[in-house]
């Protein structure tokens, strides 16, 4: 009895010790009715809440306004506050005053749709883009399903309430995840305040405007309402009456960067922004149950190839792993043997210069690959001995040719019958 009581106790033992234990998640106590959490470099979605369901996202609409701006346009370009453009905006809207016929450059419309949120900055945008607010509504949704969003619908560029203006949190956290490889977008985002220049239409310096983003906003206050977090890096804030409290924010820290969306939040029974409070919850979960470990150094050596047609002392060729391969894993995993897929090019021959791309190596590690390139670790020459013996050969080939060529002939010669 004892031995099989032993036996089953080393079997469990041995068992457990393989299993990867989720990051425990039920202390979030997310009230909000859509959230999500992700990790910024691979997409790895680390917390979700009815991430999928179709949700109104408010101002947060502006990420894909900001990302299509970002790709049809400079920043020096100059745009034109239309009629229609100031105008169509319901009462409540407007959020940041400008005149009818007022010029500014695209980088000015773009920190007035960030930071302070500019609702008619958006429509001079999409009119400047497309023409009008329909063209551009159709090249949003067009860019959402580029990016991989699986149920999104924008009907205009700022997030105007239409019930077929709808995105999840998933899809949100897509844009923001694609937005802020962007380093103009990343630099905007992260900026408190703005001070728009003078105008064609306006010849003082005295309009500043402040963030939304009570994440980034820097404050000493012990109080319950200072929502500011020192990894917070961005990134759109969004309110309606129907869409309610929305917040689309990214951290970033020691490398690790995360995404988190909150969509519909309520005030909490103290009368606190549960935008705020549970954006801050969802970065802190990640930061405290995830960490990156490097996997592999670049320039380690991955494996050792023979290299066609090459010379004797180079033929023998390393290959390096060309980036670091720096994976996500949670803080309590146990680190195991993964095995990588290595891939190379076909046919490798001589001449390769040090650094040349041979393939690519992929370790998968809960269920994210990670893929970098494979290089020569040295130079490869090409054997002369070769070409010498291919030389020969030519040679060889044009000697049998003539010698050919020689003997027809005598053999013609020979049997010339002569006349007299």
């Amino acid at each position: 009895m004892l031995k099989r009581f032993l036996t089953l106790f080393i079997l469990f033992f041995i068992i457990s010790s393989n299993l990867v234990f989720a990051a425990d998640s039920s202390s979030l106590n997310i009230s909000s009715p859509s959230a999500i959490l992700i990790d910024a470099k691979t997409g790895k979605i680390l917390y979700e809440k009815n991430a999928y369901e179709r949700m109104y996202p408010a101002s947060t609409t502006k990420i894909m306004t900001a990302i299509l701006t970002l790709e049809n346009c400079d920043l020096s370009d100059t745009a034109i506050a239309s009629y229609n453009a100031v105008t169509s905006i319901p009462i409540g809207y407007n959020t940041v005053n400008l005149e009818i016929g007022e010029e500014l450059t695209i980088e000015q419309l773009l920190h007035l749709l960030l930071i302070p949120s500019a609702n008619v900055a958006a429509n001079i945008l999409a009119e400047h883009i497309a023409g009008s607010i329909e063209s551009f509504s159709s090249m949003m949704n067009t860019k959402a399903v580029s990016i991989g969003c699986k149920d999104t619908n924008f009907t205009n560029p700022y997030g105007l309430h239409d019930e077929n203006h709808y995105t999840t949190a998933y899809d949100l956290a897509l844009m923001g995840q694609y937005a802020m490889k962007n380093d103009i977008f990343r630099s905007i985002v992260k900026k408190t305040s703005y001070i728009l220049p003078p105008t064609n239409k306006y010849s003082e310096n005295d309009r500043v405007f402040n963030t939304t983003n009570d994440l980034i906003r820097p404050n000493s206050s012990t109080r319950a309402d200072n929502y500011y977090y020192k990894n917070a890096i961005g990134i759109k804030t969004g309110y309606t009456s129907y869409a309610k409290n929305c917040l689309v924010s990214a951290a970033s820290s020691d490398g690790l960067e995360f995404i988190a969306v909150i969509l519909g939040a309520e005030q909490s029974p103290e009368g606190l922004s549960n935008r705020f409070l549970e954006s801050k919850a969802l970065l802190e979960f990640g930061y405290d149950n995830y960490t990156i470990r490097k996997l592999k150094e670049a320039d380690s050596i991955v494996k050792q190839i023979d290299v066609k047609n090459a010379t004797r002392d180079t033929k023998h060729l390393d290959l390096l792993i060309q980036e670091d391969i720096d994976v996500l894993t949670e803080k309590q995993n146990i680190d195991k043997i993964i095995l990588p897929e290595i891939t190379l090019n076909e046919n490798i021959e001589a001449p390769i210069v040090k650094g040349d791309i041979l393939g690519s190596i992929t370790y998968t590690v809960e269920d994210i690959p990670y893929t970098t390139n494979l290089i020569a670790g040295a130079d490869v020459e090409k054997s002369s001995f070769l070409n010498y013996v291919i030389t020969i050969i030519f040679i060889l080939l044009i000697l049998i040719l003539i010698n050919k060529f020689v003997n027809k002939k005598k053999r013609k010669k020979s049997f010339k019958v002569k006349t007299y």
